[in-house]
């Protein structure tokens, strides 16, 4: 794929299309349409998200309404407490969570840390959100995740810009407020898919997620990674492969890989025809190195270290976890791999107004999908593909962790 071409898709989707939103189909419809026109056969795939219209939220500090965004699927009504700052998720700090409204220095929440809250008997709960120096003072919008809450009481949150939050701790703010009104539904989001066969009825599983969050244009993450799938798919489509490949365009992967995890519950039946699962997440930045995480057997951690040497392609390697698609794969046994070009936050920031277009460069987005294509082809052309299916134990107790089946160091 040329210069031209990709720099094209980055300007057509340069607008938010955040989970479960008009402007997430109109993305998907895109993704849809640019497979078609490489003669690839491509459909949508609707699946379930929970969504929430806020109708109204507001934090009070001592009496005194402060800028916040309320999380949507965290309920209704109005709770208020003395105002907890805790730093720390260990288990004195939750022990004195109890009457309080809890802030803490982090974005989002896991699920033991809530249910540690509730059990605790916190009242509700503050985030942050920026940093402290940035020019805007923007506050992202987020929701309580259903894995998060598993079935625990919802506590109200919202969500604070970080300058806000040092001003409630700088200036020693005793009691909080917390009212939130929402109209709490069942909305939906899509996967794209499409195909090219192999004379195999076996296929690698290609993945990239295309939605953004609700203040990014989300050009590198995962726009990227889009464009990386629809240039491998043009470098293959005309090939002579023995296992074919499958390209799924993963809705609402920012909201807890829901677009994932719904493939492949829903074509549960077709996944041990899986050879292998390739997630691209965030490639072709103008700085940064590549780098590929193995969900799978180490063999493929070392195969992928001495391609880059034949191709004169540094990569970095290692075995585990990683945060993206591959995971729900890695979950269900079906090896995975996840591809990315990671650079600092300051030089490719993401969940945020800088990611844009102008974040990406096309010489190095070209080189990666030149890797990703050449290994995608030389999987897809092996007589037997050469990774084995066995998840190692390693990467399972990352996978429990990570899903939290279980806490970290248990």
């Amino acid at each position: 794929m040329d210069a031209e071409k990709m720099r094209k898709i980055f300007e057509d989707l340069d607008y938010v299309h955040a989970s479960g939103t008009p402007e997430e189909l109109r993305a998907a419809e895109y993704l849809k349409a640019r497979c078609e026109a490489l003669g690839v056969q491509a459909w949508l795939e609707e699946f379930r998200v929970p969504m929430g219209q806020i109708e109204e939220a507001q934090v009070l500090a001592d009496g005194e309404p402060i800028p916040c965004e309320g999380l949507r699927c965290c309920g209704s009504g109005s709770v208020e407490g003395e105002l907890y700052y805790m730093p720390g998720q260990d288990p004195v700090s939750i022990a004195g969570a109890r009457d309080k409204i809890v802030l803490m220095d982090t974005l989002g929440i896991g699920r033991f840390t809530y249910q540690d809250l509730v059990k605790a008997g916190a009242k509700g709960i503050l985030f942050q959100y920026g940093k402290l120096h940035a020019e805007h003072e923007d506050i992202d919008r987020r929701d309580l995740r259903e894995h998060v809450v598993n079935g625990e009481k919802k506590l109200l949150c919202a969500m604070l810009n970080a300058k806000t939050a040092v001003r409630l701790v700088r200036d020693r703010v005793r009691r909080v407020r917390i009212t939130i009104r929402q109209r709490e539904y069942d909305g939906c989001s899509h996967n794209v898919v499409a195909r090219i066969p192999g004379r195999r009825d076996e296929w690698i599983t290609l993945t990239a997620h295309y939605d953004s969050t609700a203040l990014s244009h989300g050009s590198y993450d995962n726009l990227s990674g889009c464009v990386g799938l629809l240039g491998v798919m043009e470098a293959l489509k005309d090939q002579d492969l023995n296992y074919g490949l499958r390209f799924v365009f993963c809705g609402s992967e920012e909201r807890g890989l829901l677009g994932s995890k719904a493939y492949v519950r829903d074509h549960e039946a077709e996944l041990e025809k899986i050879a292998l699962n390739i997630n691209l997440d965030m490639i072709g930045s103008l700085m940064g190195k590549a780098i590929a995480c193995v969900s799978g057997e180490e063999k493929l951690a070392h195969y992928l270290s001495y391609m880059g040497a034949e191709l004169g392609y540094p990569i970095s390697t290692r075995v585990g976890v990683y945060s993206s698609d591959s995971t729900s794969f890695a979950d269900k046994g079906v090896p995975a791999v996840s591809l990315a070009r990671i650079a600092k936050s300051d030089h490719a920031p993401i969940h945020g107004r800088y990611d844009r277009p102008e974040l990406m460069d096309m010489e190095h987005l070209a080189e990666d999908i030149g890797f990703i294509a050449e290994l995608t082809r030389r999987m897809a052309c092996a007589a037997v593909c050469p990774v084995g299916r066995e998840i190692p134990e390693k990467v399972r107790k990352e996978l429990d962790e990570y899903l939290y089946r279980r806490r970290k160091g248990e």
